[in-house]
């Protein structure tokens, strides 16, 4: 691409509502993520009973493996909603300012 495509990219006010758009939506994601995994973390190390507790009698399973497993169930599923809205929204979005930047010539 040359350079005055890119300046008019810059300069496409959709650009700029893309970049809010998935910047919001990224910390967002970012937010749930660090919540989800630093909540985990702290009550390995403030709840090690908890962690500890087996929820069923008798078995080896603890609240612990439960909640580990559960992070990689919401992690997969975060990353299935940003695939899909980048696969959608975003695109949508980038082909329009691509294109717009192409037919100004």
């Amino acid at each position: 691409m040359s350079s005055d495509a890119y300046e008019r990219i810059r300069k496409n006010p959709k650009f700029n509502e893309l970049v809010a758009r998935r910047g919001r939506f990224v910390w967002w994601l970012t937010g749930i993520i660090f919540v989800v995994f630093y909540g985990f973390v702290m009550a390995v190390a403030f709840a090690p009973d908890l962690v500890a507790t087996r929820p069923f009698a008798g078995s080896n399973l603890t609240v612990g493996i439960l909640a580990g497993l559960f992070q990689f169930i919401v992690f997969w599923f975060l990353a299935l909603l940003y695939v899909r809205r980048a696969n959608g929204e975003f695109d949508d979005l980038n082909k329009e300012i691509v294109s717009a930047a192409w037919g100004d010539r």
